[in-house]
């Protein structure tokens, strides 16, 4: 199974920048990068919750469940 984070989609909807949107959620623009891009295991639902709030979206608008091949 993996996880798609479609966070740059939202931010583009929304016609945010990844400074505003990190300025917003109390997060550094290195960490919303990474969760911006792919590149992180994990997310805490605190981050998720401030993230969701700032876009007026849900969690199912950000993170989307692929199944693997085979």
């Amino acid at each position: 199974m993996t996880i798609i984070l479609r966070l740059d989609r939202i931010m583009a909807d929304r016609k945010m920048s990844l400074n505003d949107l990190a300025e917003n959620v109390g997060i550094s623009n290195v960490n919303l990068s990474k969760i911006k891009t792919g590149k992180i295991s994990a997310i805490r639902f605190s981050t998720l919750n401030a993230i969701c709030s700032t876009l007026k979206c849900q969690p199912g608008d950000i993170l989307e469940f692929v199944e693997d091949e085979g």
